[in-house]
């Protein structure tokens, strides 16, 4: 098998890739995250997953695509339902294509390590996607070590971003905390 595995940030490929080693797999790590914003999370998520990927020799591909202009005018009709109609697709299918134009057989996602995301969609959109593209898509329910690898991720001190990724969900993140302090006074 040759995996291209989609990564979101350092910290939540951490078990993904622990995981997949254990399993003999050695994924190639593939970076495309237009969805992340602003630009200074972007870069600091980028930077901190090239160093981790050089310091446990795994070998790593990033697309440069920042990608705003494309995501505002993706997301602005359907803000409520955004990762499942722009954020997965736009990643997942970018993921399948280099893989099949670069002699990959498989894709996965390190989206499948959070217990935030929406698995089922995830599942869904991949199997869909590689079939279009006559790959395979590896689904692993890595969510049982997200605490594991947040842990280390802690431990080897890499940039740990409070938010999914997009401004909305930096936004909802603030929301959360400003209604939780108005119930607690």
């Amino acid at each position: 098998m040759k995996l291209l595995l989609h990564t979101c940030c350092a910290p939540c490929s951490v078990y993904c890739i622990d995981s997949l080693r254990e399993e003999s797999i050695e994924p190639t790590v593939y970076w495309f995250n237009p969805n992340i914003h602003p630009y200074m999370e972007y870069k600091q998520r980028r930077d901190c997953l090239k160093e981790y990927t050089k310091s446990i020799n795994v070998e790593a591909i990033f697309e440069e695509d920042y990608g705003l202009d494309d995501f505002c005018k993706n997301v602005v009709k359907s803000l409520e339902t955004r990762c499942q109609d722009y954020c997965y697709p736009v990643r997942l299918e970018q993921t399948a294509k280099y893989a099949k134009e670069n002699g990959f057989d498989t894709i996965s996602t390190t989206l499948l390590v959070s217990p935030y995301q929406k698995h089922d969609i995830i599942k869904e959109l991949g199997e869909k996607i590689s079939k279009k593209y006559g790959i395979d898509f590896l689904y692993r329910d890595f969510r049982v070590g997200f605490r594991k690898g947040q842990e280390k991720a802690r431990e080897k001190g890499l940039y740990m971003q409070k938010y999914c990724g997009c401004i909305f969900s930096e936004e909802d993140r603030y929301k959360k905390k400003i209604d939780k302090d108005k119930r607690n006074n």
